[in-house]
């Protein structure tokens, strides 16, 4: 790992830069100072990134040799179908969740952004939203500067290349939707991975201390947000 030369300001962590919001911070990350991806499995090289393979998220030394950073992106998520097992999915949606963000308050971050979903509840019967609901509140307990909380109802993007599992009732629902969209209330209308990504990256340049949530209508691009 070496931080790239001349670079003075902090550095930013994302973790999770393989899926489709990560990747999209990945892809429109301009700076100040250089992007440290924390991955599972490579990336290709790209000017002012920082590659660190974690094979294990949960592992303790896992952190140990990261740069200091005042900003860090969480954009790490399965589904139930992928990880096989409610206990699996939990150990990524909320373990190893939890465990980068105490790695990154422990390291000084300030300033930290979550990828959670639409309807996010601890107290919810849905594995998946009570999950995402528990991540949410115990982010809140470690007292970042700034907790910015993206909640996108159903994601859209290209997922070829992500090395992730067919998702047929994604594809399914993206297909049934597109040509509704403009039916579909802001609140629940599905969104761009690309929108999320620079909705977050907007709010961590300008960061309001505190919570901030950005529910799915206020990820639409603006043309969009109307209902």
């Amino acid at each position: 790992m070496t931080i790239p030369h001349g670079s003075a300001a902090p550095a930013a962590w994302l973790a999770g830069a393989t899926g489709l919001v990560g990747r999209e911070i990945d892809r429109l990350w301009a700076g100040p100072g250089p992007l440290v991806r924390l991955t599972r499995r490579p990336l290709p090289a790209r000017a002012g990134r920082v590659d660190v393979q974690v094979p294990d998220f949960l592992a303790a030394a896992a952190f140990a040799a990261l740069p200091p950073a005042e900003t860090a992106f969480c954009a790490l998520g399965t589904t139930r179908a992928a990880a096989g097992s409610d206990t699996a999915f939990r150990a990524v949606d909320l373990d190893a969740v939890l465990a980068f963000a105490r790695a990154a308050r422990a390291a000084g971050v300030r300033r930290f952004a979550l990828v959670s979903a639409l309807g996010a509840d601890a107290a919810s019967s849905n594995l998946c939203l009570r999950t995402k609901g528990e991540a949410e509140a115990a982010l809140e307990a470690l007292g970042f500067e700034t907790l910015v909380v993206a909640r996108p109802s159903l994601l859209l993007g290209e997922r070829d290349g992500l090395g992730q599992l067919p998702r047929p009732g994604e594809a399914l629902a993206q297909r049934l939707s597109r040509p509704l969209v403009g039916l579909i209330p802001a609140r629940w209308r599905p969104v761009a991975a690309a929108d999320v990504a620079a909705a977050l990256l907007r709010a961590m340049a300008a960061p309001s201390p505190g919570l901030q949530r950005l529910e799915s209508a206020a990820l639409q691009p603006a043309r969009t947000v109307s209902r």
